[in-house]
């Protein structure tokens, strides 16, 4: 009895201990904020990665077909398919961009009846619902395009020559919890002039009789 009494008088007396309840208290902002960190810096990372994503299928749209000295440049349904199978490449499979995002690339040309700036093919790849703020193959034919671009600042094509424009939207997939950003769409666009002489005419089929899949925005 003596023993316990004593013991129970030390622990009376005895003003260390932890902090628990301060703890407790302060463990919900604590998480919030490191999570809510690291959502931040993966959805910045995710911006970057949609940007360079862009970049990257604009550059190579306007590189693609065949090679000669002797005629005009001619691309193909596969050239572009391929295009889009780089992009998906690219972005990796964590970010899957065929089911969340959505990519338009069109075709900007003048053309040679009216002068006019005009989409002149549009390919997509991806099944979020997304479509060029543009129009569709032929917008601007009635003269309504003053190029493609924010208001100003649009890239126009000149005589003979193409651009590529290409339009990415993605709906972003948080590590953690959309409560922090909620339904975040990310979007980003990049322009390139075609290097080479390109045949304009149209998008061939490397083998009409076994023809390659056609990535049709519609």
């Amino acid at each position: 009895m003596n023993t316990f009494m004593s013991r129970m008088r030390k622990l009376r007396q005895n003003t260390s201990g932890v902090a628990m309840i301060e703890f407790a208290l302060a463990l919900p902002f604590f998480l919030a904020a490191s999570f809510g960190g690291v959502e931040t810096a993966n959805l910045a990372l995710t911006n970057m990665r949609i940007a360079q994503l862009a970049v990257h299928i604009a550059d190579n749209a306007s590189r693609i077909g065949d090679t000669s000295t002797l005629t005009s440049r001619k691309i193909y349904e596969s050239d572009l398919n391929d295009v889009f199978y780089g992009a998906v490449m690219q972005a990796g499979g964590s970010m899957d961009f065929g089911t969340h995002g959505r990519a338009v690339i069109s075709s900007l040309e003048v053309d040679d009846a009216s002068g006019n700036q005009y989409i002149h093919w549009q390919r997509c790849f991806g099944a979020k619902a997304f479509s060029s703020a543009y129009g569709g193959e032929g917008a601007g034919l009635d003269g309504s395009l003053v190029g493609m671009g924010p208001v100003g600042e649009e890239v126009t094509a000149f005589e003979d020559e193409a651009v590529i424009y290409v339009e990415l939207a993605y709906d972003y997939q948080p590590l953690i919890t959309d409560a922090f950003f909620g339904v975040t769409e990310i979007k980003s666009r990049s322009s390139f002039t075609v290097r080479d002489d390109r045949d304009l005419s149209q998008i061939y089929q490397r083998n009409p009789a076994s023809p390659d899949p056609i990535a049709d925005c519609t």
